[in-house]
């Protein structure tokens, strides 16, 4: 017999946890910035951040006017009233099931992509002439000079179902694979009044909860879309008929489970509300939601802030003491694995696995962190068995199992090379948080004092023969530089100027001035004072 509180979870949804993982939310609410972090047994595992002020756009649904169709890149371009008109692809067009199938939940397993459909310009345009209107739905936000990708494919999420209007497809969620409670979702399925010419998913969500559950769900869902059907008919395009809700709705939608023991809110009004939202799907769920009202910030309380100050870092050093380089450039991103200071089994063989194989567990919970998306290639370290290389590729697998971005692997080949792709739906964090540094312009390093030296003798060379050459008459030049380059020149190059001085009959003065950065330098006529060069970025 099942216990009042154990039929009262299960009713709800929210069975008695298996697991001795402690997961916990936390989230920080301040005026411009929304940070959510999901934590396991203290070890940050999600990160996700929203700006109040900012258009939330991804997911969010618009009827647009089509500007202009381009056959050579099988798509269109959508004028959605932003800046950038929308990109769609002409498979995109069209509503398929297919591609519905793959708006829906991953189940973080690595699969091919699907075979679209070709289309030529005159069999869209007969659907879709230019100036036409078009119902879309933002899958891809702004990246870079890029404007937003979008999908006729609609997908409407709630807490339990993923509502498809235009599809024929019913069913669940790949992520519920155990079978009897598949087959009591299959009742559920066919018994829920879903409008006609909607196909509808079960999410992971519904896993145990009671009928009366998806019935207030699916009334709620109903009536978005019926909001969404009256403003297509009312409203001229472009204009925006959907939006989806904002982070913190969306982490109690999407991540509240019955494996997560506890959601910390640092804001008493977003903790009412969160409360609010959850009352609707149990008791025991309203229960789990607390106020903190500590002195210190909620994420230097639970050591998040410092995991994030870790998390963002070029080099990732491992607990092995292995680490990793992230790079990330316009094209793709290169992930460096290295062994460092590991010091693990005598074989060699078995230290470069252990090294491997925790790297990837560390690579795949960084995707999630950073949001990391496209064309990923993993250097690891080389492998010379066979047998090794499958124990790495399938720990990256299980890894990424975790998260919800659709991923496609490689094996990993001879050189050690594993070639990746991960849904990328927006801008990564790192992106959104940081900016190239204004010094060096996103490089990351700057030249050494001995090839700055030797740049600045280059310099002060030609300017010195091109005078003695026009004037005839020796050069004054003053030289302001940065002290740790004229440490340099007074220790290692005072003889080397002299000997300049002396075969042009010039003078040099040198000054140091705190202000000015490694690669700096001014140079100044001393009899004239005529500016001859300067770099030096007030």
């Amino acid at each position: 017999m099942l216990s009042s509180i154990e039929r009262l979870g299960n009713m709800f949804g929210f069975r008695r946890r298996k697991s001795l993982n402690r997961k916990e939310i936390i989230i920080s609410v301040e005026e411009l910035e929304v940070r959510v972090a999901t934590l396991e047994n203290g070890v940050l595992e999600d990160f996700k951040i929203e700006h109040p002020n900012e258009e939330r756009i991804v997911g969010s649904i618009y009827k647009g006017k089509v500007q202009n169709l381009e056959d050579g890149l099988q798509a269109a371009f959508i004028d959605i009233g932003m800046k950038k008109n929308a990109f769609i692809h002409y498979w995109d067009m069209f509503p398929e099931d297919i591609a519905r199938l793959e708006a829906m939940e991953s189940s973080g397993e690595s699969r091919a992509p699907q075979r679209r459909r070709h289309y030529s310009k005159e069999e869209v345009a007969r659907h879709y002439p230019v100036g036409s209107e078009i119902t879309v739905q933002i899958n891809k936000g702004p990246i870079g000079t890029k404007g937003p990708r979008v999908t006729a494919n609609l997908s409407i999420p709630s807490r339990f179902f993923v509502l498809m209007p235009g599809s024929s497809l019913r069913g669940i969620s790949r992520k519920i694979e155990d079978e009897k409670e598949r087959k009591r979702l299959k009742k559920v399925l066919a018994r829920l009044p879903a409008p006609e010419g909607c196909g509808l998913i079960i999410r992971t969500a519904g896993f145990g909860a009671a009928g009366s559950s998806f019935v207030r769900d699916m009334r709620s869902l109903l009536a978005a879309w019926q909001k969404i059907q009256e403003a297509s008919a009312s409203k001229p395009a472009p204009a925006c008929l959907y939006q989806e809700p904002d982070l913190v709705e969306r982490i109690v939608r999407d991540s509240v489970t019955d494996e997560i023991d506890s959601i910390i809110v640092d804001s008493v009004a977003e903790y009412e509300r969160i409360k609010n939202i959850l009352a609707a799907i149990s008791r025991r769920a309203r229960g789990i939601v607390k106020h903190y009202d500590g002195a210190r910030p909620v994420f230097e309380h639970y050591g998040v802030e410092q995991q994030l100050e870790e998390a963002f870092r070029r080099k990732v050093v491992l607990k092995s003491g292995g680490y990793i380089i992230f790079d990330e450039t316009e094209a793709l991103i290169a992930v460096d694995v290295n062994t460092g200071q590991h010091k693990g089994s005598d074989s060699q063989d078995e230290t470069i696995l252990q090294v491997n194989t925790e790297a990837v567990q560390e690579i795949a919970r960084h995707f999630r962190l950073r949001n990391m998306g496209g064309l990923i290639v993993i250097d690891l370290i080389d492998m010379r068995h066979k047998r090794h290389r499958n124990v790495v590729f399938q720990a990256l697998k299980e890894a990424l199992k975790k998260d919800k971005a659709r991923t496609h692997i490689l094996p990993i080949s001879q050189l050690g090379l594993l070639e990746m792709t991960r849904q990328r739906v927006d801008e990564s964090i790192e992106s959104s948080m940081y900016m190239d540094c204004p010094y060096c312009h996103g490089r990351g390093s700057v030249k050494s004092p001995f090839n700055m030296s030797i740049e600045i003798q280059r310099r002060l060379l030609a300017l010195m023969r091109q005078f003695q050459r026009k004037e005839k008459d020796h050069l004054a030049l003053n030289v302001t530089i940065c002290p740790v380059i004229l440490n340099r020149l007074r220790d290692e190059d005072e003889e080397l100027l002299l000997k300049m001085q002396e075969r042009f009959n010039g003078r040099l003065n040198f000054r140091a001035d705190p202000n000015y950065r490694m690669e700096e330098l001014s140079i100044v006529n001393a009899e004239t004072n005529e500016e001859l060069f300067n770099n030096h970025q007030r």
